[in-house]
């Protein structure tokens, strides 16, 4: 998988649709379905942990079509996706004290199986594929194809309550290092 020239993909920006979650609580009591197989209550994990929702990640033999692109903060799930890999593979978030990394889409399970598999996720992902926890959330969605989908953000978040916020998330592959300099900064 080649990362993309940055450059060439629009940025998103910040239109204020994450500006109510900090200092709030996660939606209690919705178990989400994960790669582990066991259902996860994002609000009820204990310590800090960085959750990141991204729209969705193309398939090994899907071409991801110029339309996508050009929909500021659609590209680079995957690329997200493996910053966080890295950066829990180097023991870097553990270091500064995060317990837990998860991902969410709305993808089913199944195919974030896949995903976890031929990218080597050494993190849980959980899918939200009714919306159930984005809409509690009040979290920012977008249209695909007919198909609802959560826009790209990733929170800090400590004993059930957001901490932190990162939104609009750009360039998508650079993620856990910014989460890694406020885990620094925060310290």
């Amino acid at each position: 998988m080649a990362t993309p020239d940055w450059n060439t993909i629009p940025a998103p920006s910040d239109d204020g649709a994450c500006d109510h979650l900090l200092h709030s609580s996660l939606p209690p009591n919705i178990p989400l379905p994960s790669t582990s197989g066991e259902a996860v209550d994002l609000a009820s994990l204990p310590g800090l942990n960085i959750i990141f929702f991204y729209p969705r990640t193309a398939s090994p033999d899907e071409i991801v079509p110029e339309q996508w692109n050009s929909i500021p903060g659609a590209r680079g799930c995957t690329p997200q996706a493996c910053s966080f890999r890295d950066a829990v593979a180097a023991g870097t978030l553990e270091r500064w004290g995060v317990r837990r990394v998860v991902g969410c889409s709305v993808q089913g399970t199944a195919y974030q199986a896949e995903l976890k598999g031929r990218v080597g996720l050494n993190y849980e992902l959980v899918s939200d594929e009714g919306l159930r926890f984005a809409k509690a959330g009040r979290l920012p969605t977008m249209m695909w194809e007919g198909t609802e989908l959560i826009r790209r953000c990733t929170l800090a978040v400590e004993g059930g309550k957001v901490v932190r916020v990162w939104y609009p998330v750009f360039p998508p592959d650079q993620s856990a290092s910014e989460v890694v300099e406020w885990l620094k900064e925060r310290a």
